[in-house]
């Protein structure tokens, strides 16, 4: 009979074989291909790990997570990481963490104040909403597209519990004010690092600065499992809560599939239940399930591996735009790093600056038309978004800068799939209709 070793060693060539066919390069013809704004670069790597983990039949989180939580938190040199089922949940699972009543006075409650930006993601505000607290929009600087730390100080009153950001697009906010501002009013803070992941302050990676970092890795991120998340902390009782959080709340800290870590399982009297009741079942959080799969993880651990490439190569895209578009600097807005920072670039983010030949609806629909695709900044300004209408939300001052990135910005992708010829077609194409348009 023939081992099953044997018979893995066989699929697995035949998957390297059929993924060398299935993901090697194409020749980009402009015009007829599309430039898209974001995806997810694979090779034989990610599909071996996945048919490896679909073989284990295990199925739920198994030994390619526990090896892929062990070498991202080496990545990010930080001192625990989870991961979660999307970068939402990444969130979700941050803030409800804030709220915990193991946090005793500082716990985040209903009613309690957090400061963010309206000029993002939805995501990164949603878990305010939804735990009752109140999120305090601050506007933020043209060209950083992050908050304008100068105006964070003026937002706090004696209701802030917290500070709640996005690093924009790979580019990293300033974590010296804000991080001096969170010390001096003793506020929580929540690093959103999904589209930053290997963005770095003053030589320190982003999300570990603060009481919770978060990551996604949805097909448009620096690495992909498909969907995913993860959660990160160099706070142990955060992680724990954290932890309990996404496992349905559960006080027990036994890894998936096992049994009686502690040696107490029958032993423990916690809450109003009988002494003894049986550990597994026990719940100290408000919780979820919100893992991922082995399989997930198989890729994300594929991914991994390449980060240090896919960073490398979303930077020369990026920087290879910001040289081509210079020549364009009348009309647009070019993006500025924070000082002090090294991005891990998401996307390359521009703003129309008022002219009277084009406007930014029309300058997309023709990229469209060219087959390059782009990209609004996410939700541009939250506040106008139909589901806000019936939260409660206070704004800090006026939001001049993200009423003006509502109508006038949007983004091109840096991705490591972009080849500089497609960049090329990109600022051509561009240039093209601004100057058929000028005449």
């Amino acid at each position: 009979m023939e081992h099953l070793n044997d018979i893995r060693k066989k699929i697995s060539d035949l998957v390297i074989h059929y993924s060398n066919i299935k993901y090697s390069k194409k020749k980009f013809t402009p015009g007829l291909d599309q430039v898209l704004v974001s995806g997810k670069v694979l090779d034989h790597e990610e599909i071996v790990n996945m048919v490896d983990a679909a073989l284990d039949g295990h199925l739920t989180t198994g030994r390619f997570n526990f090896e892929f939580e062990k070498e991202l938190s080496k990545f990010l040199k930080t001192r625990s990481l989870i991961t979660v089922n999307s970068g939402s949940s990444a969130n979700l699972i941050a803030f409800a963490s804030l709220t915990s009543p193991r946090l005793g006075s500082k716990a985040i409650k209903p009613g309690d104040e957090v400061i963010t930006v309206a000029a993002g993601f939805p995501t990164t505000i949603n878990p305010i909403l939804l735990y009752k607290a109140i999120p305090v929009f601050v506007d933020v600087k043209m060209g950083n597209y992050n908050i304008d730390e100068e105006r964070i100080e003026s937002a706090i009153t004696k209701k802030t519990k917290a500070i709640m950001l996005a690093h924009t697009l790979g580019n990293p906010f300033n974590l010296s004010a804000v991080m001096k501002i969170c010390k001096k009013y003793n506020l929580w803070l929540i690093e959103d690092s999904c589209d930053a992941l290997g963005s770095k302050f003053n030589g320190q990676n982003v999300g570990t600065f603060g009481d919770f970092g978060t990551l996604s890795f949805y097909p448009a991120h620096h690495i992909t499992m498909g969907e995913g998340g993860a959660v990160f902390s160099n706070n142990f009782k955060l992680k724990k809560i954290a932890e309990s959080i996404r496992d349905w709340g559960r006080d027990c800290f036994c890894a998936p599939g096992k049994d009686n870590s502690c040696g107490r399982r029958f032993c423990w009297k916690l809450g109003n239940l009988p002494e003894g009741y049986d550990h597994k079942y026990i719940y100290s959080n408000l919780g979820f399930n919100l893992k991922i799969t082995d399989m997930q993880a198989a890729c994300g651990l594929g991914q991994l591996k390449k980060l240090s490439y896919f960073i490398k190569k979303r930077n020369y895209n990026f920087n290879y735009l910001l040289k081509k578009f210079r020549k364009l600097e009348e009309f647009f807005i070019l993006p500025e790093e924070t000082k002090n920072s090294e991005p891990s670039w998401f996307g390359f983010p521009i703003t129309i600056r008022e002219n009277k030949y084009f406007n930014r609806n029309e300058l997309i629909r023709f990229l469209e038309q060219k087959k390059i695709h782009s990209r609004l900044l996410f939700a541009g300004n939250v506040i106008k978004q139909p589901y806000m209408n019936e939260q409660k939300y206070r704004v800090a001052g006026t939001l001049r800068n993200t009423e003006k990135i509502l109508f006038d910005t949007f983004w091109l992708g840096v991705f490591p799939g972009l080849e500089t010829k497609m960049l090329d077609f990109i600022v051509n194409t561009v240039s093209d209709y601004i100057y058929t348009k000028k005449k």
